[in-house]
């Protein structure tokens, strides 16, 4: 069940994909296509990496997955584990919410580890993939024709171009080298109120678990503060200040030390880092731009509350690297890659309208607003309706695509719309999948070594899981029947289980309650593409095609050739 190590690319002589960016997104996305067999070059600016502040701390469960699938699962251990946020208003807790697991995940909601230790771990991840970084080319521009991308770079040594076949910016929020050169605006607003970041070291019994935000403490009146515990003691306070706040003038007279002591009391501590920041909501005109494709802060900027940021850039990551691997194999055509801009493009939309409406009241921009507000918290602390009014941040989630071009919708399994804050989505075509421990047929029982999770199993390709066997058919032939039908629909390798073979502790079934005859088809991203009626071949080829990008005409199916230019197997899909 574990899937195979990463492996070298399988042709050295065709263009790499050029990743632009080494932050944590770029890391990411370089990983996954390296770890499906694609040549990579990763590019940076910067002489070597700088390890200056904790920056992104708080990384979401399925993003924790996807970087376990890379080899990078020890930042789970290594961080520090949290799965319950409170609020307050002054001193009165409001409500906490406890992250619920949908299915039964060894991973937990959330880990609080600082930016700069995670891509230290993927740097250690992408030495050990053999993935080439090159330092010190700072981009400058860039160029594409129908063969390929061409990067202008400026090195210690003069100008530089690199060829790629296809270009993935992860270049951050000043990379408007690459929006510029491809035309696209970066629309949005700046919030006028500032923000003070200060890490700090202390010991602070009770707090070791538990995200904490204050509106309108006494230590911080009329404002916010907002509290995440860190490995080895160390706590991230973030104080919304006014728009004039000085920070070398507070640490000079005292008063940032005032600022901390209101809230910790006289517990000694050390002050890590610290930071002053104005918080953009912006999302780019396009993320992909022909053979370019924009992730992350290169293409989408929103307020910290919730920890939208990294978390959402890994999964453009993870979007664009299948999308891109799959065109790179011939399993698809080019404009596969259209979907990743429309999925990732209303997932950025997505978190510009939710972090909106958490800064508007956080930050009231009128006096309506501020009433609304302050009428709000008054009646939160009595009414239990005014407290799902409260906006502290609703906590990152993944996107769903229910509306996307690649989902075939499921009458039967519709989707029911945004949940309440801490839950999910019942699974339907669209969600992505719960994670939940499987095993092999035959394999030891849970608590042995043996059992692995689903997930990691999804991403080798596209998967059927299969309800029990419909009364009067052979369940090997049903099996097979299903099997058959999605390999002549695609060249892409397909994995056909029966859900109670592998589903060990029976999470799974209980989340997906599957009917007889029924089959899951499962993106190598693991979001559901489909649900659709084993018994009928079509259905399942349909839900193939649909999920690649293909029409009924479209090929390659099963024995013909792949579309692409450079037929290569893709070792891992």
């Amino acid at each position: 069940m574990r899937p195979p190590a990463p492996r070298a690319p399988a042709d050295a002589g065709t263009d790499p994909v050029l990743v632009l960016g080494a932050g944590p997104v770029g890391q990411t996305a370089a990983l996954l296509l390296a770890r499906r067999g694609v040549p990579v070059l990763l590019v940076d600016g910067r002489p070597e990496r700088d390890a200056v502040g904790s920056k992104a701390i708080c990384q979401q469960r399925d993003v924790l997955d996807v970087w376990d699938w890379l080899g990078a699962g020890g930042l789970v251990e290594e961080g520090l584990t949290w799965d319950t946020a409170r609020t307050f208003y002054r001193e009165h807790e409001l409500f906490s919410v406890h992250l619920a697991d949908p299915g039964a995940s060894p991973l937990p909601p959330f880990v609080n580890i600082s930016q700069s230790r995670t891509e230290e771990v993927l740097d250690e991840r992408l030495a050990a993939a053999g993935v080439r970084t090159r330092w010190n080319h700072r981009v400058t521009g860039i160029a594409q024709d129908e063969q390929g991308v061409t990067v202008e770079c400026d090195t210690p040594e003069g100008p530089a171009l690199l060829r790629g076949s296809h270009a993935l910016s992860c270049l951050g929020a000043h990379g408007g080298v690459v929006r510029d050169a491809l035309g696209l605006s970066f629309d949005g607003t700046t919030f006028e109120d500032r923000f003070l970041i200060c890490d700090i070291r202390a010991d602070l019994p009770g707090w070791e678990r538990e995200r904490r935000f204050y509106f309108d403490p006494e230590w911080n009146p009329g404002r916010q503060v907002l509290i995440h515990p860190c490995p080895d003691s160390v706590y991230r306070i973030d104080w919304q200040v006014p728009a004039d706040f000085d920070l070398e003038a507070e640490e000079a007279d005292g008063s940032l030390d005032r600022r901390i002591r209101q809230i910790i009391g006289d517990t000694p501590y050390e002050i890590v880092w610290r930071s002053v920041y104005r918080f953009h909501t912006r999302v780019v005109e396009r993320m992909r731009s022909g053979r370019v494709l924009l992730l992350g802060d290169n293409a989408h900027l929103v307020a910290p509350f919730g920890a939208r940021g990294l978390n959402s850039g890994v999964q453009d990551a993870e979007n664009a690297a299948w999308k891109l691997a799959y065109v790179l194999a011939g399993w698809a055509d080019e404009e596969l890659l259209e979907s990743y801009h429309a999925e990732r493009h209303a997932a950025a939309q997505e978190n510009a309208e939710v972090t909106s409406a958490t800064m508007r009241f956080l930050v009231p921009h009128d006096d309506d607003e501020h009433h609304t507000r302050v009428t709000v918290l008054e009646r939160a602390l009595t009414e239990d309706s005014a407290r799902a009014l409260v906006d502290s941040g609703r906590l990152a989630e993944p996107f769903w695509y229910t509306e996307s071009a690649l989902t075939t919708p499921c009458p039967e399994r519709p989707f029911g719309g945004r949940p309440p804050r801490g839950t999910t989505p019942s699974p339907c075509p669209g969600v992505i999948l719960p994670d939940a421990p499987v095993g092999a047929p035959g394999a030891a029982p849970p608590g042995t070594g043996a059992v692995e999770r689903i997930r990691p199993l999804l991403r080798e390709g596209l998967t059927l899981l299969l309800g029990p066997a419909p009364d009067g058919l052979d369940p090997d032939g049903f099996l097979e029947g299903a099997r058959a039908a999605a390999t002549q629909a695609t060249r892409a390798p397909v994995t056909a289980l029966y859900l109670d073979a592998v589903d060990t502790t029976g999470a799974l079934a209980a989340a997906l309650a599957p009917e007889p005859g029924q089959v899951w088809l499962v993106r190598p991203d693991a979001h559901v593409a489909a649900v659709v009626p084993g018994h009928d071949p079509g259905a399942v080829g349909a839900a193939v095609r649909t999920c690649l990008g293909l029409t009924a005409a479209d090929g390659p199916a099963a024995g013909g050739a792949p579309r692409s230019r450079r037929e290569r197997p893709a070792p891992t899909a």
